[in-house]
């Protein structure tokens, strides 16, 4: 690709997707926030007010892909934007609308996560693409993601069928240099061909559906020559390498380490789905063992295998190593976890039977002496987080009504109340919206003889995404369970993006918001809606009323959250605490260093020499809840500009 003098630039993978979509004439970006995607929209948003494009958050994901198939429907270019879960999400829409011809391009960008890092899964979004016979291409560096963003745009729109691009978490947030292409002009105005009605009727699938596969034949045979496919080692190399994505850096890597490269071939793939498979014929020729390096599942290893059974008379005999055969293989086990370059170093010496290696990332003596440097720490709410207080305020509740209830859940920042900073309260988390589902299941056990109450939790962001349908459902079914919906404003977790229930725009314009209790009391659901830090009491008095009550009930615990506000709204509080160690009864509390043990705020921390809790200002947000909660009236607030001021 030639590019003259354009300018090259230091890119993060998801930023390069962005500047792909600008490149390939997108007209409407959408997505719905999740790591490692979020920074797709992110940045489209931050540049937004310089292109002729749109762009905005969806509700949830297949709302996100509904509406950018409308701009492909008018002869437009678009793009949706999501984790792997949220493929799950849209993969209904995803399998009927390829059944159409579109006019315009329609690209969907899922970013997996290997780990996983930041997911309650570590699915491969890849089998999607031969579930609904769709392109898929997968890059190995930010150029690549760039590239492939901006060729698939107009590539989707030259073959009228949506594309899917993949990306793993290590791209998504790995930076490289890019060299930039200039930026089209539009000059396209959507229309709707009224003639031309696009609908998945029973007597038209099939006919689509034979359509459908005939463009898959045709996209294989350009993929066959795919630019973004390529081969590198001896011509004739009687061991060859397969790679796909980061797994091809990483093979390339392996075979520099160990001094191999005039003895194996390798074949990167970035077009894994149609299977280019005159591209591989022509290479598996002249193999006799071929290792596979991918991530995550064995999706390369699986289908051409199939090819090589379909050919093998001609071939003869070619050994296979991967995840299947336990050759590449983790800490954890073939097929799980990321790859990286040891992991394949470990699989060609084992082949090759060269000598052990001591790892290239992380030596492990060096590895040992900087966790020796390490304060150990677990993970917690943020300082001011009101979901400390919302879990205090159910922990307490439950305990008290005695029938041995609990939480379940979904993902979310709040999700870390299963561990020590939530005080271990929620006992099921899966998925977006699962927590009102399974209370909706755990309720009709009562005829079984079931008693034990339960509380759903949801934040505001996923209320709107995934929790009505359950909802409803409850209603309609006269389930009995407590619903408690988090509102801190933002979808904080993946990057404090706007939702529904954000009373400001993105840029921090004010706004009305869709407001959770609107919907649940329009359903003729009991709601109740307050602070849970400005009155602890309070919250946990709602929480225990709604454990004896029948039915369906809400409870919507609102406070902006606190590292939002600080960072984008009002800065830092002028109002901190203080510990009146006099006070402070220290190992003698009642709770065992209640405030700074059990409570678990950043803020609060506990002097050793002195046996005493104090609180650093820096990190104190102010929020009182400390206060409210020592036993022994230790800790007060002050206002910091007053005292100095005197």
């Amino acid at each position: 690709m030639k590019r003259g003098n354009a300018d090259r630039i230091l890119l993060m993978g998801n930023e390069a997707i962005a500047r792909g979509a600008l490149e390939g004439g997108v007209s409407y970006c959408t997505g719905y926030p999740g790591n490692p995607s979020s920074e797709i929209v992110g940045t489209l948003l931050s540049v937004h007010d310089k292109y002729d494009f749109q762009v905005e958050w969806s509700v949830n994901e297949m709302v996100a892909l509904e509406a950018a198939a409308a701009f492909a429907f008018s002869g437009l270019r678009a793009m949706a934007t999501m984790k792997q879960n949220g493929i799950n999400v849209c993969a209904d829409f995803l399998t009927t609308v390829c059944m159409n011809q579109l006019k315009g391009g329609l690209l969907l960008v899922v970013c997996d996560d290997p780990g996983p890092l930041t997911s309650s899964n570590e699915e491969d979004s890849r089998h999607f693409a031969k579930i609904a016979q769709v392109p898929l291409l997968e890059p190995s560096t930010s150029q690549e993601a760039k590239d492939m963003t901006k060729w698939l745009l107009e590539f989707s729109e030259q073959m009228g069928v949506p594309c899917i691009l993949r990306m793993v978490s290590r791209l998504s947030h790995g930076r490289s240099g890019v060299t930039l292409d200039p930026l089209p002009k539009r000059q396209v105005k959507p229309v709707f061909d009224v003639e031309k009605p696009l609908v998945g009727l029973p007597f038209l699938v099939t006919i689509n559906h034979g359509i459908l596969l005939k463009k898959m034949r045709e996209v294989q045979k350009i993929f066959d020559r795919s630019p973004f496919n390529r081969y590198e080692g001896p011509r004739h190399a009687p061991f060859v390498l397969i790679a796909t994505g980061l797994g091809a850096l990483y093979a390339r890597e392996a075979v520099d380490v160990l001094g191999l490269e005039d003895r194996i071939g390798i074949l990167k793939i970035g077009t894994p789905w149609p299977l280019p498979a005159g591209l591989l014929q022509r290479h598996l020729k002249h193999a006799d063992q071929v290792l596979f390096v991918e991530e995550i599942d064995p999706f390369l290893e699986d289908h051409v295998k199939v090819l090589f059974a379909e050919h093998r008379a001609r071939w003869g005999d070619v050994r296979f190593f991967g995840k299947n055969t336990g050759d590449i293989c983790g800490s954890h086990g073939p097929g799980v976890g990321e790859m990286n370059t040891d992991i394949v170093i470990d699989a060609l010496r084992r082949i090759f039977r060269t000598r052990r290696h001591d790892p290239i990332g992380h030596p492990k003596p060096k590895l040992d002496e900087a966790k020796n440097l390490l304060i150990p720490r677990e993970i917690s709410f943020c300082q001011g987080c009101p979901h400390r207080a919302s879990f205090f305020a159910i922990k307490t509740a439950l305990a008290l009504d005695g029938r041995n209830g609990f939480v379940v859940g979904d993902i979310g920042c709040y999700g870390l109340a299963a561990g020590a900073t939530g005080y271990h309260q929620i006992k099921a988390l899966h998925c977006m919206g699962s927590g009102m589902g399974n209370a909706c299941g755990f309720s009709k056990l009562s005829a079984f003889g079931f008693s034990q109450p339960v509380v759903a939790v949801a934040g505001e962001s996923t209320f709107y995404h995934a929790c009505l349908p359950a909802l409803v459902n409850a209603k309609f079914n006269d389930c009995n369970a407590l619903f408690v919906i988090l509102d801190n404003s933002v979808t904080a977790m993946t990057g404090f993006q706007v939702n529904p229930g954000s009373p400001f725009t993105q840029s921090g314009e004010e706004r009305s918001p869709v407001l959770a209790e609107d919907i649940t009391r329009g359903l003729g659901i009991k709601t109740a809606v307050l602070d849970p830090v400005e009155d602890i009491q309070q919250a946990t008095e709602a929480v225990y009323e709604g454990l004896q009550e029948g039915g369906v009930k809400v409870i919507v615990f609102r406070r902006i959250c606190s590292t939002f506000r600080t960072r984008s709204l009002e800065g830092n509080r002028l109002t901190k605490a203080r510990v009146d160690q006099e006070k402070c009864l220290g190992e003698a509390c009642g709770c065992n260093r209640f405030c700074s043990r059990v409570l678990g705020c950043p803020g609060i921390q506990y002097d050793r020499e002195k046996g005493k809790a104090y609180i650093r200002e820096d990190a104190c947000d102010g929020c009182g809840l400390c206060v409210q909660l020592c036993p022994e009236e230790a800790i007060t607030l002050f206002d910091v500009e007053r005292e100095v001021s005197a």
